[in-house]
């Protein structure tokens, strides 16, 4: 089996085909690469912010604690221990605190958790898309290239196995592409989709536990 004679002998629209499953597996090994890079920083984030925060003894020495740490956690500390301070400076004053404290920050906690959790939305599509598309698009390199293969063979006239294998072997090998590129994306798509929702967990149990700590602040 050899990919060169795919591009020497085949049509442009096979051609095509080849390089269009190419680009996906590039386009999808970046994804899976960056994604999972960022996953992974983001967890262990998490753990070390977790304990620092909590380790704290008043919310402003929180608020400090989570500066030292990037993380979703530690975004989420801060957005919340922000909206309790805006919450304490214009209540009475803005309609959005025209509410009780409680209401309040579980709107705001609500709205930051949203925006942080949207960024490790990222690539999920993209991983969907060619995972479902990759092997109609080589099944469609095959179909056209088994297509040519036999008009070549009538115009030839020889209709002997040699012949008739050789093109079609070739053209079979779109199929194969396409299953190596879509396999990788869906498994990958599985893994971020369960990724993102542990870590949506542990950010929401963070969050319940927050909300209670400034909901019992009286500083």
């Amino acid at each position: 089996m050899n990919l060169g004679l795919v591009f020497e002998q085949g049509d442009g629209v096979l051609i095509a085909v080849f390089l269009a499953l190419v680009l996906m597996s590039i386009i999808t090994w970046v994804v899976i690469v960056l994604r999972g890079l960022k996953l992974w920083q983001a967890k262990r984030g998490n753990r070390q912010a977790h304990e620092l925060i909590w380790s704290a003894t008043d919310v402003g020495q929180a608020a400090a604690q989570a500066r030292i740490v990037a993380s979703p956690i530690s975004d989420l500390t801060l957005a919340a221990v922000d909206a309790q301070q805006q919450y304490r400076r214009a209540h009475g004053q803005q309609l959005a605190a025209a509410v009780p404290l409680n209401d309040y920050l579980v709107r705001q906690i609500r709205n930051s958790m949203t925006q942080i959790l949207r960024r490790f939305d990222g690539g999920l599509t993209a991983l969907a898309s060619i995972g479902a598309t990759a092997p109609f698009i080589g099944l469609f390199g095959t179909v056209w290239g088994i297509y040519h293969a036999l008009i070549n063979i009538s115009h030839s006239g020889q209709m002997s196995i040699a012949a008739v294998a050789g093109p079609i072997g070739e053209a079979l090998v779109a199929t194969a592409a396409g299953l190596f590129v879509a396999i990788p994306a869906v498994l990958a798509y599985n893994a971020f989709v369960r990724g993102n929702k542990t870590l949506a967990q542990d950010m929401d149990n963070f969050a319940h536990d927050l909300h209670v700590q400034l909901l019992n602040d009286k500083d």
